[in-house]
């Protein structure tokens, strides 16, 4: 997400390091390669303009305190002008409603239908509201039956009326039946739509106008850079759409979208998709986004990602088997699919300060723990219990079942090993044994 961005910008700022203080010859050139740098992620041309223009004006006679140098605190103007570019604070959905009703908008292909599911499952999950989604697109095959998919992948109802070809009628009768069976929210999933389609337009707007939503949503592909945020005007023009969604981000987007939007349409981004998982939803917080785009990480989200998968009493029943020194690779391979809920691997790291530009050239793959976990489901029970019992013999046919070498299966054994000392250690709160520990394991850390 925004590697580009983040690597040009990076290169720009640091154009002021080693100066004593800023200049008007020394912030020119650094904004400069800021507004180039903006422009190729695919911002509009003024929007870039009068950015690079706003961070001048601030950073011009500022005076640099004697903890900073002049590129950290051209970052922080910067990272404080990205932020407001990108609508300051985060926007909350309105949830006020008797049932709720919010309207999914947006062009064909941008994920729409998809994200109606991710949002039902973020508001059951988090918000612990019963949701209804309605299939209101009549045009395209089988949107129906995937809307139906996406619902059963996540126990939400989906309300169809597959032989009714007027989505009007469909949105009104859906929140009768939402009214009638208790639903808190009803999500309208609503056909994709081109700005310039007329009577495409004109049908939306008849939904709109008929069932008033609390909330009318954007739907729009990120990858799609300046387009998406011209179309977003067109369809702001006509709904007056009360928030974006950003689709895709975890692809390869130059970011234009997420950095333009609000200032051209003044409505705030609302809501992320970051992966095709129903999980891969996130609260759009520009001050966190802003951070990311720089380099800064996002801890914050990454602890927040953590805390949904900690499981107290599990965590507990971990306590005891390491005290009792039983932790085996069954509570290993637990952990792991613990991390891989939090999101994929890229992302994750994205979010970890400096990590992602240390690791710029390195390939993530989603599936970065496959080799692993062959691994360890090709060992027996007693093995997993009991790792101590895993010799040569038994390693060759292990690394066989699996379909890996004997040296990735050692490597494992030597990281679990480490690992299992380093957890102990941390147990006992001996801080200077715990770092002892992890520098030994040091070395073995990046393979894994």
């Amino acid at each position: 997400m925004f590697d580009n961005l983040s690597d040009k910008l990076d290169k720009a700022l640091h154009l002021l390091k080693g100066h004593g203080k800023i200049t008007d010859v020394n912030v020119a050139d650094t904004l400069k390669e800021v507004r180039r740098a903006l422009l190729d992620a695919d911002v509009n041309f003024k929007i870039a303009k009068d950015f690079t223009t706003r961070v001048k004006d601030k950073a011009i006679g500022e005076n640099v305190l004697t903890t900073l140098q002049p590129g950290q605190l051209m970052v922080k103007i910067v990272k404080d002008e990205l932020t407001e570019l990108m609508g300051g604070d985060a926007a909350g959905i309105n949830l006020s409603g008797n049932p709720t009703v919010i309207l999914m908008s947006g062009l064909q292909g941008s994920g729409k239908t998809t994200f109606s599911g991710k949002l039902a499952n973020f508001l059951k999950t988090k918000k612990n509201k019963k949701t209804l989604l309605v299939a209101c697109d009549i045009y395209r095959p089988a949107a129906i039956n995937q809307l139906h998919v996406v619902g059963g992948q996540i126990g939400v109802e989906v309300y169809s009326e597959p032989e009714n070809k007027n989505p009007v009628e469909i949105a009104q009768n859906a929140i009768k039946h939402a009214k009638a069976n208790g639903f808190n929210v009803v999500i309208v999933d609503t056909a994709g739509r081109l700005a310039v389609d007329e009577q495409m337009m004109n049908e939306i707007a008849n939904v709109h106008k008929a069932i008033e939503p609390h909330e009318t949503l954007f739907v729009v592909d990120a990858m799609t850079g300046q387009d998406a945020v011209n179309t977003a005007k067109a369809f702001n023009d006509r709904l007056n759409f009360d928030g974006v969604i950003l689709t895709k981000l975890d692809g390869d987007t130059r970011g234009g979208a997420a950095i333009s939007i609000k200032s051209v349409v003044n409505k705030p981004i609302k809501f992320i998709g970051t992966g095709e998982k129903m999980e891969a939803i996130d609260v759009f917080y520009p001050n966190r986004m802003a951070d990311r785009i720089l380099g800064m990480g996002d801890v914050v989200s990454l602890v927040e990602r953590a805390q949904e998968q900690y499981d107290e009493e599990e965590a507990r029943k971990l306590q005891k088997k390491i005290a009792k020194n039983e932790f085996g690779f069954d509570d290993f391979l637990a952990q792991i699919q613990q991390i891989k809920k939090m999101g994929n691997m890229k992302d994750l790291v994205g979010m970890i300060p400096g990590a992602g530009k240390a690791l710029k050239d390195v390939e993530i793959e989603d599936d970065a723990f496959k080799h692993i976990e062959a691994i360890i489901q090709s060992m027996t029970p007693i093995e997993r219990s009991k790792p101590s019992l895993i010799d040569v013999k038994r390693k060759t046919r292990i690394a066989k079942g699996s379909g890996t070498k004997i040296e990735q299966v050692n490597q494992l054994m030597k990281q679990f090993d480490q690992m299992s000392k380093m957890m102990k250690m941390m147990q006992g709160g001996g801080g200077k044994n715990l770092m002892k520990a992890m520098s030994g394991m040091k070395g073995g850390m990046p393979k894994m």
